[in-house]
């Protein structure tokens, strides 16, 4: 399992020692949530931060745009190369179109599925990912409840990404804690964004390795 710490529950006081501790701790991706306060309620933060946190991490980036216009915001946020940059199916028009256009910018593309959303809505979308990322939390604020029927939703993505034979990854996004990430990951779970359970452990280590089952 590759954890990938959310620095939305970090200490944005000491964000680039909360970082370096998280990479040093063992993560394998720092989760940066982008947040527009229109898409979600809620405001976060901009390229000028994230381009420190990359600066600060020793372990690649995955940028998770809440927002609206995803297109401005892949042009913002591009010049700083994370691994990953995922976006929202339900807010986006052209999904194939963006999905080009974040890989020839050299990154690699992920959609995002609220947790309303079918997997099957992006079935055939799946050989042009890298990563679907499924809410397990209402989008917007981290500490929240796992929403249990996440589970049987990542059975059904597994058997669409074999179906379509993609090599697309599994993330799961919201309330990831060592009570459920076994299940999370004999469903098909590849990578978990886990906020709360690291940043308000007393060991990073200890949490992050618990995690990777």
């Amino acid at each position: 399992m590759l954890i990938a710490p959310s620095i939305l529950s970090a200490d944005f006081g000491n964000l680039a020692r909360d970082v370096k501790a998280i990479c040093d701790a063992g993560c394998d991706l720092v989760h940066v949530d982008v947040m527009d306060g229109h898409f979600v309620p809620n405001l976060t933060i901009g390229p000028v931060v994230v381009d420190s946190v990359a600066k600060a991490s020793t372990k690649p980036l995955d940028v998770h745009l809440m927002v609206e216009n995803n297109s401005f915001f892949v042009d913002i946020f591009a010049p700083i190369k994370p691994e990953y940059i995922s976006f929202h199916i339900e807010e986006e028009k052209h999904p194939h179109r963006l999905i080009q256009k974040i890989r020839n910018l050299g990154i690699k593309p992920a959609i995002v599925l609220n947790p309303h959303s079918p997997p099957e809505d992006i079935e055939f979308l799946l050989n042009d990912l890298d990563m679907v990322l499924l809410m397990s939390v209402n989008p917007g604020f981290g500490g929240q409840k796992f929403i249990e029927s996440v589970v049987p939703k990542v059975k059904r993505l597994k058997d669409l990404i074999i179906k379509q034979n993609s090599n697309a990854l599994i993330e799961v996004d919201g309330g990831v804690n060592d009570k459920n990430i076994i299940e999370l990951k004999d469903a098909g779970v590849d990578i978990v964004v886990a906020g709360s359970f690291v940043f308000k452990s007393e060991n990073y280590k200890s949490a992050i390795d618990k995690l990777k089952v």
